[in-house]
């Protein structure tokens, strides 16, 4: 069953993912470095990791399977993931693809060297209704597209 890890200490579209998935009746599983509410639902999963400064990554990479998803907006999270065969969303609708992670990847690190040297300064824009809207949609679209690629079982 199509599973959707979610890098949750910073993720601001959680009720979203609720939603979505349990629309689908997927499970989720919210992967974060100390305790956070939850909804009281089965198909929702809390996993507390420790405090090491990739611990909840790990945790994802270890655990994710060819065609879960993983809601993430760090950017070597999602490479790592990839290269498991998941489907990557950033919380702003961004789909992570290994046609985009490459010049992704070159970005992040130019911003953080542009930062370091003063140059530009603070972290990236609030989350918009747009975003979330967009959000929602590419996370229906992803789940579809699986569904549809998925062999059907009878039963």
């Amino acid at each position: 069953m199509l599973n959707i890890f979610v890098d949750a200490d910073a993720c601001p579209v959680k009720e979203e993912i609720y939603r979505v998935a349990g629309r689908f009746g997927l499970r989720v599983t919210l992967v974060a470095n100390s305790w956070m509410r939850t909804p009281n639902e089965k198909r929702i999963a809390l996993k507390l990791v420790g405090n090491g400064l990739d611990a909840a990554d790990d945790w994802i990479v270890e655990h994710v399977q060819p065609q879960d998803i993983v809601i993430t907006a760090d950017i070597p999270l999602a490479s790592r993931c990839l290269k498991e065969s998941a489907k990557i969303l950033s919380p702003t609708g961004k789909p992570f693809t290994e046609d985009n992670i490459g010049m992704t990847v070159a970005t992040r690190d130019l911003l953080s060297e542009l930062r370091e040297s003063g140059e530009v300064t603070g972290g990236p824009p609030p989350l918009t209704k747009r975003d979330r809207s967009r959000f929602l949609h590419q996370l229906d679209e992803i789940i579809q597209t699986i569904c549809r690629e998925q062999p059907q079982h009878s039963t």
